[in-house]
């Protein structure tokens, strides 16, 4: 950490004596980028936000008014369900969101996208005949038994 200011010395020459013996020092030698131009973004900007979500490594949903997201979980749905296994899972997922929609609906806030509550039934009939029936179980049966054969020169005939 550098020292205070001294009362006598404006900022700007006391800014210039620190990166003056900082470079005496050697304390920029090496550093990561050095003679490349600062990255910035393609004008954009909002640059420095972008970059910092994809280095920390999350998505910029978390930046979406409440509106857009209902909107955007409400066209994958589809997508959604189709993974699910059984009709109250999806049922479930429907109604989770339903009340999300809902919530927003009665306190309505960040720009206004029409946004309506799916119909449950709907997405159930729409999953139920995209499922692949399963394949019916093949029957377990023994295996056919193999006849044993019988060599006449191994047997041995009893006198009787």
């Amino acid at each position: 950490m550098t020292e205070r200011k001294p009362a006598n010395l404006d900022f700007e020459s006391w800014i210039d004596k620190q990166i003056r013996e900082a470079t005496e020092r050697g304390e920029f030698r090496n550093l990561p980028g050095a003679g490349k131009p600062i990255p910035r973004g393609n004008d954009d900007e909002n640059w420095w936000l972008k970059g910092y979500l994809r280095k920390e490594g999350v998505s910029g949903d978390a930046l979406l008014p409440p509106s857009l997201l209902l909107r955007r979980d409400i066209e994958r749905l589809p997508e959604v369900v189709r993974e699910l296994n059984s009709e109250r899972a999806v049922r479930e997922t429907v109604r989770e969101l339903n009340q999300r929609v809902v919530d927003w609906l009665r306190l309505p806030h960040g720009p206004y996208v029409h946004v309506a509550p799916v119909d449950t039934e709907a997405v159930v009939t729409q999953w139920q005949a995209e499922r692949k029936p399963k394949p019916a179980p093949v029957p377990l049966t023994p295996p056919p038994e193999r006849p044993t054969r019988r060599w006449p020169f191994f047997r041995r005939h009893r006198a009787t």
